[in-house]
């Protein structure tokens, strides 16, 4: 059996979620783990019962921290050990750290860098991504090129699937496409909670202020293949790893090569971290013979059962 840990992006919070973490050891030790870093960052409110993770930076903390949490609950609580880690945009970090290329200090610290640019890479304009199901990677592609200008931009950021293709842009150009997709025959074009829009070139600067802050982290082995966001391939270097980590902000996620590559590997087994869920039904979609199984769904105890099988 080889099991691989999926950790969901940006779209999968809700508000609550870090208070709302099953009660376990491995989750208790994590959150204490955490707060004295988010203490000295400002961030300690997102341990609140209260806490609405109302901008990209709470977001975005907010889901390493579950995601975090919840894999060291299955391995240190239910005794599974991963064999591949893959992350969704900002999921890439907790996959980091449960790989060990991280530590989670390192993983908030360099997080809230990253929303925090994300969110000025965006300020004075209104920004945003969406999914465009039901059509085909390259009409996607071909709907992007007909709206895509210098006062309108917008580029494809997302390839989840066969035919779910997640585009970002100006509201203007979203606008547009939207009409575009539904003539051209899509079954959905779906707003995503994101109030930011990310991976690609308006994120360009984004990428490299992380390639600097991340260029100061030790160098450590990875105790699991990392899955690349930007090229969706099986990667054991530090140095790669943490070079996706800077760089995938400004390029699309290539989602959909990733599941399949991880199959292609050997993965017979899938769990998604909390809070998420939308990357079990994505898996099921690419690669259904492979059992994939969503903590949000299960629980720990039976996405732990399942992982075994």
């Amino acid at each position: 059996m080889s099991l691989a840990f999926l950790f969901p992006g940006q779209g999968a919070q809700h508000p609550g979620m870090v208070a709302g973490l099953p009660d376990s050891p491995g989750i208790a030790a994590t959150l204490r783990e955490a707060e004295p870093t988010l203490r000295g960052l400002g961030l300690s409110a997102i341990l609140d019962r209260t806490a609405q993770m109302q901008d990209t930076v709470d977001i975005q903390i907010g889901l390493l921290l579950v995601e975090v949490a919840c894999a060291r609950a299955l391995c240190d609580d239910h005794a599974l050990a991963p064999a591949f880690v893959a992350g969704h945009s900002v999921g890439a970090f907790a996959a980091a750290v449960t790989a060990g290329v991280l530590t989670l200090a390192e993983a908030l610290t360099a997080v809230q860098l990253r929303g925090d640019l994300m969110q000025k890479a965006c300020a004075g304009g209104d920004w945003g991504m969406a999914a465009v199901k039901g059509l085909p990677v390259r009409a996607a592609q071909r709907l992007v090129d007909d709206v895509d200008s210098t006062d309108e931009p917008l580029w494809v950021a997302n390839i989840n699937g066969a035919t779910q293709t997640v585009v970002s842009g100006t509201a203007a150009a979203l606008a547009t496409t939207a009409q575009a997709a539904q003539a051209a025959g899509a079954r959905a074009f779906e707003p995503l909670d994101v109030p930011v829009a990310s991976h690609g070139r308006v994120q360009a600067g984004t990428a490299d202020a992380m390639t600097r802050h991340l260029s100061t982290v030790p160098r450590r082995a990875p105790t699991a293949r990392y899955m690349t966001n930007i090229g969706g391939r099986s990667v054991n270097s530090p140095d790669a790893i943490l070079d996706d980590l800077a760089r995938a902000v400004a390029h699309p996620v290539r989602w959909y090569d990733a599941t399949r590559v991880m199959a292609e590997l050997g993965v017979t087994r899938a769990v998604e971290m909390l809070p998420g869920h939308v990357l079990t039904r994505l898996w099921t979609s690419s690669v259904p013979q492979v059992r994939c199984v969503a903590v949000a769904d299960t629980g720990l105890g039976a996405a732990a059962t399942t992982a075994r099988r």
